[in-house]
């Protein structure tokens, strides 16, 4: 049975991208001396769950990503603690375009400028 086991985010920069994923997500890092595009891995400290892995890319982030990580938070409260946080490691929020009248959700962008969502689970 397949399963996933990690999402793979294109950066300029490994170091400052594991140094805030790293951070931001409180995931353990695994790197592999000499990869050829330092691929690094992040893993919850359990070992349990999806892996994020970070590569160095020549290509530059999409403004509007057809992929991107959501972060679920359980409160309005817990949301706006987090983006205040995330904000804090060096991630900033983005002026975005496609907002629905009453989202759940707040864009933000990596050190990278790769976007990313802080959700709200308990908006409905």
């Amino acid at each position: 049975m397949v399963r996933l086991g990690s999402v793979v985010m294109g950066v300029e920069d490994v170091p400052r991208a594991v140094a805030f994923w790293s951070e931001a997500l409180r995931y353990d890092v695994i790197s592999f001396d000499g990869s050829e595009n330092d691929f690094t891995i992040l893993r919850h400290p359990s070992g349990e769950g999806t892996r994020v892995a970070l590569q160095r890319s020549d290509t530059p982030a999409q403004e509007h990503p057809r992929v991107h990580l959501d972060l679920v938070v359980d409160s309005a409260a817990e949301q706006a603690a987090e983006v205040d946080r995330l904000v804090g490691l060096g991630a900033s929020e983005v002026e975005w375009d496609s907002y629905p009248d009453d989202p759940d959700f707040i864009v933000l962008a990596d050190p990278d400028g790769n976007r990313f969502c802080v959700v709200d689970a308990s908006h409905g």
